[in-house]
């Protein structure tokens, strides 16, 4: 059975930086990707970033040059280093592992950024 597990959100300050990690056990395709999404109160969830097993990334438009994702295959870990933060990055943050025949969820971790 597939399971993500987040860890690192928290509070920052605004220009401050957090580095969110997911670890994914369990068996699943080479053939992936994995990304992160978030939600803010009252909002819909959004992509933040995600990236493929060939470590082709794409990145919401507010995050990019201020986010950067990457992965460890040896681990089945994904990161996203938050820099620049800014108070309208808060959310929970949900990590996410595509495959062609299944979509996995993490439970979130919540990221709150002060100002």
């Amino acid at each position: 059975q597939v399971q993500l597990v987040e860890s690192g959100g928290g509070l920052a300050q605004a220009g401050g930086s957090l580095r969110l990690s997911c670890a994914v056990s369990g068996s699943f395709s080479s053939i992936n990707v994995m990304g992160w999404y978030r939600q803010a109160p009252g909002k819909q969830r959004e992509l933040v970033a995600r990236i493929s097993s060939g470590r082709t990334t794409n990145y919401a438009d507010s995050v990019k040059g201020r986010f950067t994702i990457s992965r460890d295959n040896a681990k089945k870990t994904v990161y996203l280093q938050m820099n620049s933060l800014k108070p309208e990055d808060t959310a929970v943050y949900y990590c996410n592992l595509w495959t062609a025949v299944a979509d996995y969820w993490g439970q979130g971790t919540q990221v709150t950024v002060s100002s």
